[in-house]
């Protein structure tokens, strides 16, 4: 029993890392720059959106995992940026100018670019559970 928490939680911590370096890494390659902030936020997203289609009791069509995926992240990047960019005054990133946005924080153009990209994340999640923690070989045919 212990031994089972034991592995489900490194395997939570690998999928947090692998999604906060990925996403620290786009940042980087699209923006120059990124925080530690970021780590933390792509990790959490990634993770969450991965646990999306676990339960066998519960189905989500691809596409309702793409809008949860999107309502994942918007809320995670709001939650991020309340506390590092309003509470901290680190000054991360700045919606002010976007159209549709909550506080500089979020912005609607943002919420549907993390619609289009969530595919990936739940793709790879998927895919990596199968090679890595032997979970079911994924099948977005159903």
């Amino acid at each position: 029993m212990v031994k089972n928490k034991t592995k489900k939680f490194l395997q939570a911590v690998f999928l947090i890392c692998t999604g906060g370096m990925t996403y620290y890494n786009f940042e980087i390659l699209f923006r120059g720059f990124s925080h530690i902030s970021m780590f933390l936020c792509g990790g959490l997203s990634f993770y969450t959106i991965g646990t999306l289609n676990e339960s066998p009791r519960r189905h989500l069509s691809f596409l309702s995992q793409m809008f949860l995926g999107s309502l994942i992240i918007t809320a995670y990047e709001f939650i991020t940026g309340v506390i590092v960019n309003l509470q901290l005054n680190l000054n991360v990133w700045d919606y002010s100018r976007m159209p549709y946005n909550i506080k500089g924080q979020i912005c609607l153009p943002f919420s549907i670019l993390w619609f289009m990209l969530s595919p990936i994340c739940i793709i790879v999640d998927d895919y990596i559970r199968y090679a890595l923690f032997g979970r079911e070989k994924p099948n977005y045919s159903k």
